[in-house]
């Protein structure tokens, strides 16, 4: 199996119901991010899952743009971020010390 098809395979795990397109950003994103390259595939996947859903399904950017520090903005979309990983019927959710980006 190569790193590919291993991220391939620890997304589906994360994030069963996840939608096509969304599983292909972030299996690219996972595998194309210079600060994951040496993460196991599970921890690849993880970090990547978490960073996309946080990006581009929250709040997290313009909190930040607004000039909240990086833990208060992941605190204020850590719901919204685990509601979409209960709806993509992930076994995992993000914990408040969590530091995944």
């Amino acid at each position: 199996m190569n790193r590919r098809e291993a991220i391939e395979s620890a997304v589906r795990i994360l994030a069963p119901r996840i939608p096509r397109h969304e599983f292909e950003s972030v299996t690219d994103h996972a595998l194309g991010s210079r600060g994951l390259h040496t993460a196991s595939p599970e921890t690849a996947a993880w970090l990547s899952l978490v960073a996309y859903i946080r990006h581009r399904f929250t709040d997290y950017d313009s909190l930040l743009d607004e000039g909240y520090d990086v833990e208060s903005a992941r605190f204020f979309v850590l719901d919204e971020m685990n509601a979409i990983l209960e709806g993509w019927a992930s076994p995992r959710r993000v914990q408040a010390e969590d530091e995944p980006e």
